[in-house]
Parts: C-alpha cells; sequence; structure tokens
C-alpha cells in the first residue's frame, strides 16, 4: 500500500504542477494582450491640421503633423513630422517649431525630438532660429526649455549651448550654459 500511496502522490504531484504551468503561461498572454492593447492608438489621423483657440477666441496656436496616434489609456498622443504655429499672448508676429516627431501629454506638455527647429517669422528678431535634438513646450505659457545641446542662429552671430528657456510671450531667453558664439563680421 505504500507504494500505491507515493505512486498516487506523485501523480497528484504532477496534476497540480501541470495545472500551475497551464494557468501561469495563460495568465502571461493575458497580461502581454493588456499591454497591447495599451499600444494600440484610439484613433489614428493622417494629414492633421488643427487651429487651437483659446478662452478669449484668440489663436493659440496651429499644429500640422502627417500622423497624429492618440493613446487614451496612455493619455499621450504622438505625432510625426508635427509643425507647431506658436501665436505669442502679445499679439507680436508668430513663431514656428517642427521636429521628426513629437509627443503631447495630457498637462499640455510637448516633447518635440529629432531635428527640432524653432524660428521667428519676424525678420527684425534677434534670435532668427533655434535647432536641437530635444526641445520642450508648455502649450499653456509658450515656455520652450531644454536641457540638451542646441544651436542658436540670430542677427550676426551663431551661438552653441545648453539649458535653455525661451518665453515667446516676453521673447526673454536665458542659455544656462554658453559654450561659444561665433559673430559674423558686419561691413559697414
Amino acid at each position: 500500500m505504500n507504494k500505491l500511496n507515493s505512486l498516487a502522490f506523485f501523480i497528484f504531484l504532477i496534476a497540480v504542477s501541470s495545472y500551475a504551468v497551464i494557468e501561469w503561461l495563460g495568465d502571461k498572454d493575458k497580461q502581454a494582450d493588456v499591454f497591447f492593447d495599451e499600444l494600440t492608438p484610439e484613433f489614428i489621423a493622417e494629414h492633421l491640421k488643427s487651429d487651437i483657440f483659446g478662452d478669449n477666441g484668440q489663436l493659440n496656436y496651429v499644429i500640422n503633423a502627417d500622423r497624429m496616434e492618440h493613446y487614451a489609456d496612455l493619455a499621450v498622443t504622438h505625432f510625426e513630422q508635427p509643425k507647431y504655429t506658436l501665436y505669442p499672448k502679445n499679439n507680436a508676429l508668430p513663431w514656428k517649431m517642427s521636429a521628426n516627431e513629437a509627443t503631447l501629454y495630457d498637462n499640455n506638455r510637448v516633447i518635440l525630438e529629432n531635428r527640432v527647429r524653432l524660428y521667428a517669422t519676424d525678420k527684425n528678431s534677434l534670435i532668427q532660429e533655434i535647432n536641437g535634438k530635444h526641445l520642450e513646450l508648455d502649450l499653456k505659457t509658450n515656455i520652450i526649455s531644454s536641457e540638451h545641446t542646441i544651436l542658436i542662429k540670430g542677427k550676426g552671430f551663431t551661438m552653441y549651448g545648453s539649458g535653455l528657456i525661451v518665453d515667446l510671450n516676453t521673447t526673454q531667453m536665458t542659455l544656462t550654459e554658453h559654450v561659444q558664439t561665433i559673430y559674423k563680421k558686419t561691413t559697414s
């Protein structure tokens, strides 16, 4: 009887182990499905153009993008080839901003990455263009910032640095780390 009990116990142990492995693999597939569902966009827009107005009816910004994907569960929107036209609150001429990709978060912060370019439409602006790999834009305040290396082109100069903060409403710029400025010789 001892051998029979041992054999029954051994078979019971194999059955419980098999059931546990099957449940574990099934749960793993469910987790993969949940993860995949979160990465599936709720909606997609091709050739997007959107005008965003403020509470006072004034145009705040315009966004154009080749493709937009909205992920509701993650509360983010991803853009491919975005082009922003930003209108300062002081009715100054707009600034334009472009990148290869951007991510918009619920708090109206946009992270633009890969070949980011900010440029003035005002030909008389001291700063004409800012280039970098990564810039962050706050759509509520029109403040642009970056901790990454940037290149600033202006009237008669080119500046390299990092740690940038630009307020488009006041046109004030702060550069935390200045690396080099190259002045162009002007003829009198």
